[in-house]
């Protein structure tokens, strides 16, 4: 049930009150109405069922971290003072939670994944729609988003899974008897490995020179400058978060592309699935010479339209 249809059992003067609790500056503009939103919706899930009685709800109310809480609902209604200030606070605690996740290569992408989803979009009907609505201040903000990195995280972890081909666990040979037989390694190695791995890097290439200039010159900036979202932002005339949605766009987009182009060769989905385990153990191939390839000044990188 969503808060609005919900029993209305937060008043707008114990709203009021927490949010005064809160602390929070006046260029955030939230207001009781807004913040009591964010406690029915907390409440509603704490209290699922039957309505409680107003002392639970008030002793329940009494535990939550209201700070946190009234920055998740002003960055959710899109404040934009609210947004400066939880980068400025939690950019470096997402980062090192993402790193500490994911490893160091990863734990970047991983981190500046969230930022679209966190800031939110307005919908087709007007509503606005934000991951922070989803926190309701039982827990610090902090341990709210390690535990989204770490779902994210999963998450991934089990799509790369599902394109791996299932092991052959009837082998009648372990990798060292294969060896010994061999006197090598080498004659572990699919001896097609080569024409997938050129396949992969050929379908890559031609799929990243197809993209939208000005999509190319993100991921360059992201991959190849390793320049931070607000940088980017900054140059192209975008919000971060704007940033963020269509850096994780055109990485769906060329994993949809690069799957089609594929598909038109003839492979089958064993042999794709080859490409992608080959290449996740071995990736010979600088892409990042492609990208640079692109020059800023070729790209109009003022606001977009």
């Amino acid at each position: 049930m969503s808060p609005d249809r919900a029993p209305q059992f937060v008043s707008i003067e114990t709203a009021r009150q927490l949010l005064a609790r809160a602390g929070v500056p006046a260029d955030w503009n939230l207001t009781p109405e807004q913040f009591r939103t964010a406690l029915q919706r907390s409440a509603s899930r704490r209290f699922v069922g039957s309505p409680p009685d107003s002392k639970s709800v008030e002793s329940y109310l009494g535990t939550l971290n209201v700070s946190d809480l009234a920055l998740a609902c002003a960055c959710s209604i899109g404040n934009a003072a609210a947004w400066d200030f939880f980068v400025a606070k939690f950019r470096p605690e997402l980062y090192r939670a993402a790193r500490a996740i994911a490893g160091e290569s990863s734990g970047r992408e991983l981190a500046d994944s969230l930022y679209a989803e966190l800031y939110g979009l307005r919908e087709s009907g007007g509503e606005r729609k934000s991951l922070f609505d989803y926190f309701h201040g039982r827990s610090k903000l902090t341990t709210w988003l390690r535990a989204i990195l770490s779902q994210r995280h999963v998450d991934e972890i089990r799509r790369a899974r599902r394109t791996e081909p299932l092991e052959d666990n009837d082998r009648e040979d372990s990798s060292e008897t294969a060896v010994a037989r061999n006197g090598t390694a080498e004659g572990l190695l699919d001896p097609e490995r080569r024409k997938y791995l050129a396949i992969l890097q050929a379908t890559l290439t031609l799929v990243l020179d197809a993209l939208a200039p000005r999509d190319r010159l993100r991921l360059a900036y992201y991959y190849v400058e390793e320049l931070a979202l607000a940088e980017i932002g900054k140059l192209l005339g975008e919000h971060e978060a704007t940033v963020s949605r269509k850096l994780e766009r055109t990485r769906r987009d060329l994993r949809s592309q690069i799957d089609a182009a594929l598909r038109e060769r003839k492979l089958s989905d064993a042999q794709l699935q080859l490409c992608y385990e080959y290449a996740r153990e071995e990736w010979p191939f600088d892409l990042t010479l492609r990208l640079r390839s692109i020059s800023p000044r070729s790209v109009d990188s003022g606001p977009a339209g």
